[in-house]
């Protein structure tokens, strides 16, 4: 018998040397996450926003739509933003009289106040504070709703008796959104003007026909749609942005908070967003006179 030989060791491999983490690299891998994230949620948010569109439309059509839900819901987001959109018109209308009568006067404007005043707050104002109400009362209460059936598993269940819970939940309040934010906007652009009218008439600083008059000369009916437009854009933005928000809430009670939290932030953003591209396509599109 031969004996065996053992075998030769393998040669050792030098060991690279590690490499160290530094803040710079976190940062830029912390940047890079947030990008890559930041895109997932528009390509959700973008599919949630034209799933919500098909089933409305199918639904009318077909008459399926849960209009049940959608009054209980346009109910609800009257009762919850009706009041503090006019609390906080009132103060806009004050403030907004106060600093154009104060530089009015001061270049020997005064005649002009009502149309400054009138059109800012039909073209600016009124949709805006909408868009707020919008995305902070009525987005946040969406998102708790959504976000406490989702942690509790019911959005799940509705899944597997094979109930699409975008037609079922997101579709009626879309719907409710947008003829809420439309009747908002009325009642915010009436509330600001009538107390700027009343601010610099009351006070003196001009006559009720001047003001009335530069208002009726300036303004236009394309002013009163570009509000209503920015309206129904802003009200499907913040309702999407929440229903999405609260259909993918994750990790209990902790989880809906940050939902709501993160659905405010999100919806402010994009509103202000989408406000300047409103605004901007408006003035370039539309012609502006004086009647």
């Amino acid at each position: 018998m031969t004996a065996t030989t053992a075998p030769e060791p393998l040669p050792e491999v030098p060991e690279l040397p590690r490499r160290r983490s530094t803040p710079a690299g976190g940062a830029v891998g912390g940047l890079a996450g947030r990008f890559r994230a930041g895109i997932v949620t528009t390509g959700q948010l973008v599919t949630l926003a034209v799933d919500a569109v098909v089933c409305i439309v199918a639904d009318v059509v077909r008459g399926r739509f849960s209009w049940s839900e959608f009054l209980l819901q346009a109910w609800f987001m009257t009762r919850v933003s009706l009041l503090p959109t006019i609390l906080v018109a009132i103060p806009f209308g004050v403030i907004t009289s106060v600093q154009i009568g104060a530089v009015a006067a001061q270049i020997g404007a005064t005649s002009f106040s009502g149309a400054v005043n009138g059109i800012g707050v039909l073209r600016q104002g009124a949709p805006l504070v909408t868009s707020l109400m919008i995305a902070g009362a009525v987005g946040s209460a969406i998102t708790s709703d959504l976000g406490a059936r989702t942690v509790r598993e019911e959005i799940d269940a509705l899944k597997v008796m094979g109930i699409s819970p975008v037609q079922r939940l997101v579709a009626p309040r879309v719907v409710a959104a947008l003829v809420v934010a439309l009747l908002l906007t009325v009642v915010v652009a009436m509330t600001a003007m009538v107390t700027a009218f009343a601010m610099n008439v009351g006070g003196g600083t001009i006559s009720s026909g001047a003001y009335l008059d530069s208002f009726m000369s300036f303004s236009q009916p394309t002013d009163l749609f570009l509000a209503e437009l920015k309206a129904l854009v802003f009200g499907f933005i913040a309702t999407v942005v929440a229903c999405h928000k609260g259909l993918s809430a994750r990790g209990g009670p902790k989880g809906v908070a940050d939902a709501v939290n993160q659905a405010v932030v999100l919806s402010v953003i994009l509103l202000a967003a989408a406000n300047v591209a409103l605004t901007q396509a408006y003035v370039m599109l539309v012609p502006q006179g004086i009647a």
